[in-house]
């Protein structure tokens, strides 16, 4: 039987990763990965620890930073889309120390989320006053890893109808969200600006709960970056990557200060049991409660749940990719870098979903406290992947002018963040990293606070002086007679002398021949048609 030379070119290899991924599944996963839990749970605590304004101002200061942040890792990910993403170019640009130690911070960070995410299934399940909660964890944990077991594109399905369920749900919100303010309440009331005006609000807790709020915002803002961990695996992501970077982003910016102001504007800071250590409850369900009948608000509360599942689906998948991308690179053990005949990495997804077992301590410690410490815990990795991007982005511009090469030879760039972009995250980013644990220190020190706030620095650090270490040595033969001396303490990348060619994406023929046919229907009579499909799908 023959076979095409598009199919030919397209194939994948034996024990790698598959470009299963459409444009349309790509989108919805850079959605889908930002807006859940941090959004639908995450901003309960939010409104109880910082108050409207606070929590207004905050994520709308981090929406920003990522908002950047996206466009420094599209400009690389579309020149380079390998796997692993803005690890990859860390170790690629800045040093293989610091990139190996950031590797295995985000693996960290997404093997928690998965944990963090089943934690928050049991305080949604909390509503319906379910008893042995934990039992459904156990239930959902099964179901990721079977979805996850498939093809690519089996995770992409998934991912893109409970994505556009969440969309088509926070759409529905906003216009209730103003509905109820205005009036439509089960109270006939008129609300606007009250809440701002009760006693704490708007700022609740000062300065310490102002800069408390934006490690919820971080929480809640995370997964965007993984837009650059599903490249390795996106069709043409020449074309796709930067209509992705383009378009995504302001969507979810929308979406969330609509959502967040209505909340603050709706929701008193001080609602019962909106956040404590046995329970916290979405303001989007206080919402549709207030709405109408407890029916809406039950509806409300599944969307809630189907955004846990949609969650620890996507950081499961990120998390064993960049696994996956450290056994490539030999700074994981090989086992994981093996994949079956699927593309999937196997090994890589059971390791990362191990740390899932941590959702069962909400038994000794209570579910509302736990998910509150994984909440922290990923919140300030998410914060490091941002500070590490605007950290790649500078040395990979740096060697793209050091080494001479055209701006009109990147295949995506957004001039207005020249020159100051990389500069302004990598500033930005370590402030709030400094300040927002201010409330574990002032006014009393809480020590299970301040680590859920910076013992990612301290993993970080640990990971550094790992890579020192000499590597694993093999069996010697006669002729070596000293074992592999330790790295270098200081390895910095020289951007003078970088590889800037290695890995550069070429547009097979496959892709160009769908960029042919995008080019025709653009320019065809039905060209507007095409143009709005194109802007959505």
């Amino acid at each position: 039987m023959s076979t095409s030379p598009a199919t030919t070119l397209s194939s994948p290899s034996p024990g790698t990763l598959h470009r299963g991924l459409s444009s349309r599944q790509v989108q919805m996963i850079a959605i889908g990965g930002t807006i859940g839990t941090g959004l639908f749970l995450g901003t309960g605590r939010s409104l109880a620890q910082g108050g409207p304004a606070s929590m207004l101002i905050c994520y709308s200061i981090v929406g920003f930073i990522v908002y950047v942040t996206l466009i420094l890792l599209g400009e690389m990910a579309t020149q380079y889309p390998v796997a692993g993403s803005f690890n990859a170019y860390a170790t690629r640009f800045f040093s293989p120390a610091y990139g190996f130690a950031l590797s295995w911070n985000y693996w960290f960070n997404d093997a928690i989320s998965v944990a963090s995410d089943l934690t928050a299934a049991q305080l949604v399940l909390g509503f319906w006053d379910v008893s042995n909660a934990w039992t459904f964890s156990l239930a959902l944990w099964v179901f990721l890893l079977s979805i996850n077991a498939l093809h690519v594109k089996a995770y992409g399905e998934l991912e893109y109808w409970l994505s556009s369920l969440k969309v088509a749900t926070i759409v529905i919100f906003i216009l209730l969200g103003i509905l109820v303010n205005v009036g439509a309440n089960r109270d006939h009331h008129f609300i606007g600006f009250e809440n701002w005006n009760i006693p704490g609000a708007p700022f609740v807790g000062g300065f310490g709960g102002f800069a408390r709020v934006f490690v919820t915002a971080s929480f809640a803002y995370g997964g965007t970056e993984s837009l650059g961990i599903t490249a390795g695996e996106t069709e043409n992501p020449g074309r796709n990557m930067p209509r992705v970077v383009k378009f995504v982003f302001w969507r979810i910016l929308l979406f969330y200060l609509l959502s967040i102001l209505l909340i603050g504007l709706n929701v008193p800071w001080d609602y019962p049991n909106l956040s404590s250590k046995s329970t916290t409850t979405s303001p989007f369900t206080i919402v549709f409660r207030q709405f109408g009948s407890a029916a809406s608000a039950s509806f409300m509360n599944t969307v809630v749940l189907s955004s846990a599942i949609s969650a620890g689906n996507h950081a499961l998948f990120a998390g064993t990719r960049v696994l996956y991308g450290l056994a490539q690179a030999s700074q994981a053990p090989s086992l994981f870098a093996w994949t079956t005949r699927d593309g999937v990495p196997l090994s890589a997804m059971l390791l990362t979903s191990s740390f899932s077992v941590l959702c069962f301590g909400s038994s000794f410690i209570g579910s509302g406290q736990l998910w509150a410490w994984l909440q922290n815990l990923v919140g300030v990795s998410n914060q490091i992947a941002l500070l590490s991007i605007g950290i790649a982005s500078w040395r990979f511009r740096a060697a793209w002018k050091a080494q001479g090469r055209p701006l009109s030879e990147m295949k995506f760039r957004v001039g207005w963040t020249w020159p100051w972009g990389p500069p302004f995250v990598i500033t930005a980013v370590s402030a709030i990293i400094l300040v927002q644990g201010w409330s574990s220190v002032i006014p009393r020190f809480s020590l299970v606070d301040f680590l859920s706030f910076y013992i990612e620095l301290l993993v970080m650090a640990i990971m550094f002086f790992v890579w020192r270490l000499p590597p694993p040595s093999s069996p010697m033969t006669a002729a070596e007679t000293a074992p592999p001396e330790a790295r270098p303490f200081f390895d910095f990348v020289d951007v003078s002398h970088v590889d800037l060619y290695h890995d550069e994406h070429e547009d097979a023929q496959v892709d160009k021949h769908e960029d042919e046919v995008r080019a025709q229907r653009l320019h065809g009579r039905a060209g507007w048609a095409w143009t709005l499909y194109y802007s959505v799908a």
